[in-house]
């Protein structure tokens, strides 16, 4: 008798949970969405997180709040969204940093960069350029080679990101300066005493320093990619400027979720995201704030990320960088 009670309450009891599952997901969002940032204030990624949350709030009807967690080479951010209730409200604008390099530069990564996320849209790439400060008697790369061979007592540069970091050790090797090496939790802070002369040289996102260059108190040399970027056509690349080839460093940008995200929610967030990235305007935007737009549907972006991570492990591993 027990047994016959039992059965149809049970049956009952899994019919009510089979339903709760869609019916969130029909209801999503129901509440504020959090857009997580691994990096500062007027950094690449927070003007593109806002720009875009500001897009997916309309796209949604739901307020979309953009959180900056800066700190431990995006480690802060990533752990905190790969740990992150699955529900939706809580989504990631990465980069290669937390996805791609930090597996190479941390000894104990407390997330997995593929395992613990969702991946929901693929954005745009940052060139990066070489910089110093206006103050300094540089005005192309050789210049600061002869600095730094001049000064090799105070000679150093400052890093905000993994890419910058990479950059900067990778030009380091390449040149043999020896420069001492500075992290900062975020790149405007790095910036800030490149100006002040604090800080000698340093690799940085193309949007985050523009308005520096424009306003005359950083000096660009040289652009980190291959060739010249037609965001900064009158910039040598580093292996031009060089004369030695090889050099080829751009940082990518996505947006993630946590890993088990209901299909249904993923697939919202994918279509309205990819939908935004897609678009003339935003696409102008980021071209305009000096970034490569590449807009990528989740499906191809999940391959990419896993390829990715060994290609950024291959940087690491020649920039010489040992693991902390």
């Amino acid at each position: 008798m027990l047994r016959s009670i039992l059965t149809p309450l049970c049956a009952a009891a899994a019919l009510v949970v089979g339903l709760a599952g869609p019916a969130r997901a029909a209801d999503y969002p129901s509440q504020p969405v959090k857009l997580v940032t691994a990096f500062g204030a007027g950094s690449a990624s927070d003007i593109v997180a806002r720009l875009i949350g500001e897009r997916l709030q309309a796209a949604l009807g739901q307020v979309v709040i953009v959180e900056n967690r800066p700190g431990a080479s995006g480690q802060v951010a990533a752990d905190l969204v790969a740990r992150a209730q699955p529900d939706g409200y809580t989504i990631m604008l990465a980069t290669n940093t937390t996805h791609s390099s930090n597996p190479y530069l941390y000894k104990n990564l407390r997330y997995n960069p593929v395992k613990d996320f969702t991946p929901l849209v693929q954005v745009c790439n940052f060139p990066f350029v070489l910089v110093v400060s206006a103050k300094l008697p540089i005005q192309n790369v050789q210049d600061l080679l002869a600095y730094g061979r001049a000064n090799p007592s105070s000679l150093n540069y400052a890093y905000g990101n993994s890419t910058g970091q990479i950059s900067a050790a990778s030009f380091d090797k390449m040149t043999g300066l020896g420069a001492a090496a500075i992290p900062y939790k975020s790149t405007p802070q790095a910036m800030t005493d490149i100006i002040g002369g604090r800080a000698t040289f340093m690799f940085v996102d193309l949007a985050s320093a523009a308005a520096q260059i424009q306003a005359g108190s950083l000096k660009a040399l040289a652009v980190s990619t291959e060739k010249r970027s037609a965001l900064a056509p009158n910039l040598p690349s580093v292996s031009e400027a060089l004369g030695q080839p090889g050099f080829d460093l751009a940082a990518w940008v996505g947006i993630f979720g946590p890993a088990k995200l209901p299909e249904p929610i993923a697939k919202r967030l994918a279509d309205e995201l990819y939908r935004i990235v897609s678009s003339n305007e935003i696409k102008q935007k980021l071209t305009q704030m000096g970034a490569e737009p590449t807009p990528a549907p989740a499906s191809a972006f999940g391959p990419f990320v896993a390829q990715q991570e060994k290609v950024w492990g291959d940087k690491v591993k020649q920039a010489g960088i040992q693991p902390e």
